[in-house]
């Protein structure tokens, strides 16, 4: 886990159609909803599913008084380990900042992979494979919104899950759900890394 701040600015890096702007809504949402200020919202280039774009979540414990893109993150995700090579995914990390990547591999495989200094964590979880495992697709955001909220330390899991619930249960019912839910919870304990 980070150690606890006031504020997070969190970038996730995906690929259109994966559940990134999800993802970074549902973290809004339950920061929301436990009294914390919250923004998300996507930014897309070519608007085609595949097409690399980013969403942004700011949580804080104050207002949030600015709108503009997360320069300097202090979480980066990475949905799909090809980004590495379509786009700078660590453009603006700091000293502090912390990178979960969708991998089957270590964190120090990734970090000697892609030279990520030692003052940044880095952690992995192979959502990929979890996802498929539930689902039979591809679809990693929720296991990836347990990392988060795992490292983030501050917003309480099972207000997540209740966003969860209230964000799927029309459109996949109650058995869609409980596979959401079981994806976020091994998102949670299968992450590692630090």
């Amino acid at each position: 886990m980070v150690g606890v701040k006031e504020f997070y600015d969190i970038r996730i890096h995906g690929r259109a159609g994966q559940g990134a702007k999800t993802a970074a809504q549902l973290l809004a949402e339950s920061a929301i909803d436990i009294g914390m200020y919250a923004q998300s919202f996507p930014e897309f280039g070519a608007e085609r599913t595949g097409a690399p774009m980013k969403a942004y979540s700011r949580i804080s414990k104050d207002k949030i008084s600015v709108h503009y893109q997360i320069t300097k993150p202090d979480i980066v995700v990475v949905m799909d380990e090809s980004l590495f090579n379509a786009e700078n995914v660590l453009d603006g990390i700091k000293e502090d900042s912390c990178v979960i990547v969708n991998t089957s591999d270590d964190p120090n495989t990734v970090r000697k992979r892609y030279n990520i200094t030692n003052d940044v964590k880095v952690y992995t979880i192979n959502a990929t494979k979890i996802a498929l495992d539930l689902f039979g697709k591809n679809f990693a955001n929720i296991p990836l919104l347990g990392a988060i909220i795992k490292i983030v330390g501050i917003i309480d899991p099972e207000k997540v899950k209740d966003s969860i619930r209230k964000k799927f249960i029309k459109k996949l019912g109650e058995e869609g759900v409980n596979k959401n839910l079981l994806a976020f919870d091994k998102g949670m304990n299968e992450i590692i890394g630090g």
